[in-house]
């Protein structure tokens, strides 16, 4: 067993890493915990069940894949790493995604607990349109660990158990007052930009619709009627999210259901 552990947020990542030689074992994190239910105890064996059901509802997966591409690779996380980096990136699904790790290793109650970084990029010089990790190469890759990589500190641990505490709440009040008064964002400089985005996703109109669902009408009344032409016109402007096709589409489903739009 190598001494490093990296954790890669999705398998996007993963052929770029695999070029880049960085040296240590590798874990992916497949998770969506930006949407489904959630619970505080990250580390309980309930709150992987509330998962794993969903998911498997959600998104017609088995028990078993979510098991084996899921919980197995979590005992990682009980190895004896000196070292783990965590690979996640700007938008609100990898923000939740590296809260939930995080809230993993926080309750750990291992005493000699490995030092944890963090490669995070909103950006990447050069590229316009940066999206994710999944789009880089080896040698891109590299360029981020020794350009912008930095070790996460007890307040980076303090301000992610907040925030997890409040994106389980979800009252979005309390979560504006807690992205007004927190001073300082330490480490975690892509956390505030996310959940100000994700507070918009639990304010909702008189039809029930958040911004994410508005958003999407607007594209579709716009002319953009099939999936193909709505999801490339969400990403262009709400990247932030970090939504793929599938849970694009279950927010186009609930406009579905809503007799607010009929796709083509």
């Amino acid at each position: 067993m190598n001494n490093t552990l990296h954790i890669l947020n999705g398998d996007a990542t993963l052929p770029g890493f695999t070029e880049a030689e960085i040296p240590g074992d590798i874990m992916i994190w497949r998770e969506v915990l930006s949407e489904g239910p959630v619970i505080k105890n990250v580390a309980s064996a309930a709150f992987w069940q509330l998962r794993s059901d969903w998911i498997c509802q959600a998104f017609g997966e088995t028990p078993e894949v979510y098991n084996d591409g899921m919980i197995v690779p979590l005992e990682n996380l009980n190895a004896p790493y000196e070292e783990i980096n965590l690979w996640f990136e700007f938008d609100l699904h990898c923000q939740v995604n590296l809260l939930g790790v995080l809230m993993m290793l926080n309750q750990q109650t291992n005493l000699s607990a490995p030092e944890v970084y963090l490669i995070s990029p909103s950006e990447f010089p050069g590229l316009e349109n940066f999206s994710g990790m999944g789009e880089l190469n080896g040698e891109q890759l590299d360029y981020l660990y020794d350009n912008i990589r930095v070790q996460l500190t007890d307040y980076d641990f303090t301000l992610a158990a907040e925030a997890w505490q409040l994106y389980v709440e979800e009252d979005a009040g309390k979560l504006k007052t807690w992205l007004t008064d927190t001073p300082f964002w330490g480490n975690m400089h892509n956390l505030k930009p996310a959940m100000e985005a994700h507070v918009k996703r639990l304010e909702f109109d008189a039809d029930g619709l958040n911004y994410i669902h508005q958003k999407l009408l607007a594209i579709y009344k716009n002319g953009a009627h099939s999936k193909a032409e709505i999801y490339p016109s969400f990403w262009q402007t709400e990247k932030i999210y970090g939504l793929g096709d599938r849970q694009l589409d279950m927010y186009l489903q609930t406009l579905t259901n809503k007799k607010l739009i009929d796709l083509q």
